[in-house]
């Protein structure tokens, strides 16, 4: 386990009383039978458009089975690599408890249709993570740590109620398919309340700015945990949004708030980032950009696209984290130390890249229809065109090839890439409850497109670098809470 200013490599839980195996292994193989039951399941309803309900409790969709297996396969890596990494503690059987018992939680959530059932799972899903945060007993930062995400999560679950409540009093339905299906009478105060409501509970789960201070804090938490809390729990945002998203495209002004809202959380991850000095905060201030892409593509009405982000930013975070031991460096800072902002870039290195991102943008245009017309469709695409120019210039300055090679290879790369992602968007898109909406652009979608792309442009020349005030204001909204930093060799013995 890594504290959040430690450079101790990420390692086994302190070695103590020696359990049994048996409840590790034996749900370890469970979790991944119901993987293999999930994808089963998922090849029936692509083949037959299977859908499956209990009326009025649960309801089986293209959403729902998708989801089962995204999070049964995080979960079935997270339980695999735990046995290793719990090996010999005594917190072993809670632990794989507790995560077994919140991958069925969020199993449940994404087929529950009554109203009652959804606010409850999603509170339990909360309380499940704020456990797993602060799952050793005996650290009092891992308490502190667990008590701020609590808070968090029990505020999001209060706004979630609030939403339920006041969308039932204004449809008199009790479940959510009832309430998406009347969303078109929708309007006034009422929905109001609940839409914004519902969009506050997405920004604090997916720890969106300002509600990012719960995810920084969390670092105290099993190096497995926070795998599944960076790959699983910060999407259900992105799910909550989908699942009411009749709800909260009724009027346009609220999407274009939730565009507003995710930009402002994908600039300001990408500062935090840049003062961060610990492996874990980094990835834990690249979630809190990344879930910023993802509400923003909700906004544009594109919930296929934010589907689509949360589960490849999945895979990458799970990764990250697991291997997070592996990027400590036993070294400190020095003047040679290479800046990975503000870096400069050679004529051809910076031809190749804007030719790649152009040529990645037609590329996805071509395989999803995005962005050949004059709608918010083109906004998706610039900003895919935008993450590969992004993606492309990391490419071409760190990648350790010779020069040639390396400008060869970076579209050799990105293209087949690209052509995944346009091929996964399609086929999550096609899984979706809702049809893929395209809004009509404004001039504020363009303000906003243009601001973002400059302040972006500002960082990544390093022009934010050279505001002292500005790094101190980032470098404190940066910091977890004080009373859940790890400072002292004692504060890791939990014995």
């Amino acid at each position: 386990m890594s504290g959040r200013n430690s450079t101790t490599t990420v390692g086994s839980l302190p070695d103590t009383t020696v359990e049994s195996p048996l409840v590790p292994v034996a749900l370890t193989w469970l979790v991944w039978t119901m993987l293999a039951a999930s994808i089963a399941v998922l090849a029936v309803r692509i083949r037959t458009g299977f859908a499956w309900e209990i009326p009025g409790v649960v309801a089986v969709d293209g959403l729902t089975i998708l989801m089962w297996v995204v999070v049964t396969f995080f979960s079935g890596i997270v339980h695999s690599y735990s046995r290793r990494y719990m090996a010999g503690s005594q917190l072993k059987t809670s632990f794989f408890a507790t995560v077994f018992g919140f991958t069925a939680v969020v199993m449940g959530l994404v087929a529950a249709d009554h109203l009652a059932l959804f606010g409850a799972l999603w509170l339990a899903m909360g309380l499940l993570m704020a456990k797993l945060i602060g799952i050793v007993s005996g650290w009092d930062q891992a308490q502190a740590a667990a008590t701020v995400a609590r808070k968090y999560f029990i505020a999001s679950s209060a706004l979630l109620g609030v939403a339920l409540t006041a969308l039932w009093w204004a449809t008199g339905a009790t479940t959510v398919s009832g309430i998406t299906a009347a969303a078109d009478s929708l309007g006034g105060p009422v929905w109001l309340v609940a839409a914004g409501a519902i969009v506050l509970a997405a920004m604090i789960q997916s720890a969106l700015l300002p509600f990012h201070g719960w995810l920084l804090s969390s670092m105290t938490a099993p190096t497995p945990a926070s795998a599944l809390m960076h790959a699983g729990f910060v999407n259900a945002g992105g799910i909550l949004l989908t699942r009411f998203a009749p709800v909260i495209t009724v009027d346009a002004t609220l999407m274009l708030a939730i565009v507003g809202v995710g930009g402002a959380s994908a600039i300001g991850g990408k500062l935090l980032k840049s003062v961060q000095t610990d492996i874990k905060g980094k990835l834990g201030c690249s979630t809190v950009g990344q879930m910023g892409f993802m509400i923003m593509q909700a906004g544009l009405g594109f919930f296929g696209a934010a589907i689509t982000h949360l589960i490849l930013h999945g895979f990458y975070k799970a990764y990250q984290f697991l291997s997070a031991g592996g990027q400590v460096e036993h070294t400190s800072p020095s003047e040679g130390t290479p800046h990975t902002i503000g870096t400069t870039t050679s004529i051809v290195g910076a031809v190749v890249t804007l030719l790649t991102g152009i040529a990645g943008g037609a590329v996805f245009a071509v395989l999803t229809g995005k962005g050949t017309k004059v709608d918010s469709g083109l906004l998706l695409t610039f900003f895919v065109v935008f993450t590969t120019l992004h993606a492309a210039r990391s490419a071409v300055q760190h990648a350790s090839l010779p020069t040639t090679a390396r400008y060869g290879a970076v579209p050799l790369v990105f293209f087949p890439a690209i052509v995944i992602y346009a091929a996964v968007y399609t086929g999550v898109s096609g899984l979706m409850p809702v049809s893929p909406e395209t809004t009509e652009l404004t001039l504020l979608h363009g303000i906003i497109a243009v601001v973002f792309v400059g302040i972006y442009t500002g960082i990544e020349t390093g022009i934010h670098e050279r505001s002292q005030r500005l790094y101190v204001a980032l470098l404190n909204a940066g910091q977890p809470a004080a009373d859940t930093l790890l400072t002292a060799t004692e504060d890791y013995n939990e014995y």
